[in-house]
């Protein structure tokens, strides 16, 4: 098979791609706590203004609580905030088959990780799951100061590796992230599942074992 250009870095997403998480396990817990329906607390969470400004890390954790304590009436505190927010993670045979394919991708690819996320989360997500060993490079939104799908992001990832757009290979699980770098001339495909990904991978060019 002939390529126009070897894959030398490999960029995937974290949520429902690694990780899975649901904003719902947080809006029930946190229903308990004020008048707000648990679909106005998932929506308050899940791209709302306020937890793009998180993620974007152009807010501090302590200022995004107090903005959601204040919009829903919210009766706790910081402390007992901090576990409802964090705690909507969880493994599924579909992360980990993902995570035993990076592995065997890491000796041979840049891997990158590419996420939306906030602060809290990532910090959350380091103390309590192995999978973060697998990849070389991270970029995050509150480090980046931008989410996905912004055309900078991508090309922040570009600048930092130092690699033509061709040499790059990403995933992510929405669509319309996935179109945006597309725009830009990487090769993008839609997480599918852990034997789609490994189809589009050996389609790229991409080896491993």
């Amino acid at each position: 098979m002939i390529h126009n250009q070897e894959i030398k870095a490999i960029v995937l997403d974290l949520g429902n791609v690694l990780i899975d998480f649901d904003h719902m396990i947080a809006s029930q817990r946190l229903s308990h706590f004020c008048s707000a329906s648990q679909k106005e607390i998932y929506d308050l969470f899940f791209d709302s203004p306020l937890t793009c400004l998180f993620e974007e890390g152009k807010i501090s954790p302590q200022d995004f609580f107090l903005e959601v304590k204040k919009i829903l009436a919210l009766k706790l505190d910081y402390s007992e905030f901090l576990p409802i927010w964090n705690e909507i993670f969880f493994l599924t045979p579909k992360n980990e088959a993902v995570y035993r394919l990076a592995k065997d991708l890491k000796n041979r690819y840049t891997l990158c990780l590419a996420s939306n996320i906030n602060i809290l989360h990532f910090e959350y997500l380091k103390e309590n799951f192995s999978i973060f060993d697998v990849f070389h490079k991270f970029f995050l939104s509150y480090e980046v100061g931008l989410r996905k799908p912004a055309p900078l992001f991508y090309q922040t990832i570009l600048k930092e590796l130092s690699l033509p757009k061709e040499a790059f290979f990403y995933t992510d699980d929405r669509q319309e992230l996935i179109e945006a770098a597309q725009n830009l001339g990487i090769k993008s495909v839609v997480f599918q599942g852990i034997e789609k990904l490994k189809e589009e991978l050996s389609c790229a060019g991409v080896t491993w074992n």
